[in-house]
């Protein structure tokens, strides 16, 4: 042996006598997974309507294994017994709000930043301690939540962020006071420009930029304004935003990074423009009529509404009479069900730091025309089917969400009671949900 190829040889053992602690490299292990067993279950998988006995084990971040079976937990496993109980895929919300839901309009407009990342914060434990193990946020400045969260910062769900609201001129984001210009004529930006809520862009370039620098921040989709809204007052709901091109220009620019647009409407012209430029998701939508309806099934465009009744968001008396024709959600989900259109189902909450609560209480209203099972199946592995819209931008896109099978992402609710025949269960998470896992971490478990 030369000398180079022996101090080659004395190199190399140092090398691995440091990484091994002196013990022979064969001798290394890596640690074993932390493992989770859900026995004596009744398993609800986000896609069939029947229950089924069985167990189900966790090993890391998914679920490995999903037997009738008895299964044999690893060495060191914690071992949940269900005792009969009902074990579902984690809830999810298509189009949640993790800023605007939990803050007051007053701390929105005029509070410190930090103010309201706190309550935020708060509100992300909240969600997920609701069952509410994924959101997809369409609309909002989240994107440090979501890292917070998904880094295990702070607790709450899988974070779907959609960015900045883009809007154009006097749209549904034009929060400038009707006397002054908009930041694009030369006047200041409104406080929800600043902090990133929403994005004034005029033009199908400043619309491509607009959406391009929410991909740059983040962005797995990204939302437009194409008609009025109820909180904004300087566009009526029949108004149309958007033109033909400007629209084609966010989806192009959306495509070109692998994704998707949805888009904020209700009216039927709306609707009908979103289709032929390209929109994917329709957000709200209650003002469709069937034959709108139908056409969303024939170019597979989903619906993503919300079960609206009065009462569910704090406004004021101008905005109720602004908001009453978006009042007739069952007919137009009646509609899609009819036709087999997509429907997801979402609760746009706004402005209530003590009532988001009511999320669960919005899902049971489904299953006024889905059923339990089928109501329950939108919340789970429907909903997770639009998210992966996304494609290439999915954040999570590694495993499925939102079933309950070899492979999947394990976020899952164990179910005091069976709410396929009680979706209402569902509505006091603080007693009927025992147990909580989202990504295999144990978040909350009454069972001891």
């Amino acid at each position: 042996m030369t000398r180079r190829s022996t101090l080659l040889a004395l190199g190399g053992a140092i090398t691995t006598a440091l990484l091994t602690g002196g013990r022979p490299a064969a001798a290394q292990t890596a640690a074993p997974e932390p493992a989770t067993l859900l026995s004596n279950v009744r398993i609800f998988d986000g896609l069939n309507d029947q229950l089924r006995p069985g167990h189900l084990l966790i090993l890391g971040d998914k679920i490995a294994e999903v037997s009738e079976g008895q299964i044999q937990p690893p060495e060191g496993a914690q071992v949940i017994d269900g005792a009969g109980r009902v074990l579902m895929p984690g809830l999810t919300d298509a189009h949640w709000h993790m800023v605007f839901a939990p803050n007051s309009m007053a701390n929105m407009v005029a509070a410190d930043t930090g103010l309201m990342y706190a309550y935020a914060v708060a509100e992300a434990e909240r969600t997920l301690m609701r069952g509410f193990t994924t959101i997809r946020d369409t609309g909002g400045p989240t994107f440090g939540l979501k890292q917070a969260i998904d880094q295990g910062g702070i607790p709450g769900p899988r974070v779907y962020p959609s960015g900045a609201l883009i809007s154009q001129t006097a749209g549904h984001g034009d929060f400038t006071a009707a006397y002054e210009n908009t930041a694009t004529l030369g006047g200041a930006r409104s406080r929800y420009e600043d902090i990133g809520a929403f994005l004034i862009a005029n033009g199908p370039a400043e619309v491509a930029a607009a959406v391009r620098q929410q991909f740059r921040r983040g962005a797995s989709q990204v939302k437009i304004s194409l008609g009025g809204g109820v909180i904004s007052d300087s566009d009526p709901i029949d108004t149309l935003q958007y033109t033909p091109e400007e629209i084609r220009a966010a989806v192009q620019a959306a495509t070109d990074w692998g994704t998707y647009v949805c888009a904020h409407v209700y009216t039927v012209d709306g609707i009908r423009r979103a289709i032929e430029g390209g929109v994917r998701s329709i957000e709200h939508g209650h003002i469709a009529d069937e034959d709108t309806v139908r056409l969303m099934a024939e170019r597979d465009v989903w619906l993503s509404i919300q079960p609206f009744e009065e009462g569910d968001n704090p406004l004021t008396p101008e905005q109720i009479a602004k908001a009453e024709p978006t009042s007739h959600w069952d007919r137009v989900v009646e509609w899609a069900r009819l036709h087999g259109t997509r429907v997801a189902f979402g609760t746009d909450m706004l402005f209530q730091p003590n009532g988001t609560y009511k999320q669960s209480e919005l899902l049971t209203r489904f299953a006024r025309v889905f059923g339990n099972a089928g109501a329950l199946r939108i919340a789970t592995s429907g909903n997770c089917e639009l998210f992966a819209l996304s494609g290439r931008r999915n954040p999570y896109g590694e495993a499925r969400l939102g079933v309950l099978e070899r492979g999947a992402w394990a976020d899952m609710l164990l179910v005091e009671g069976d709410p396929t025949q009680d979706i209402n269960l569902l509505t006091d998470p603080d007693r009927n949900l025992a147990v909580i896992i989202k990504g295999g971490q144990v978040h909350k478990n009454l069972l001891g």
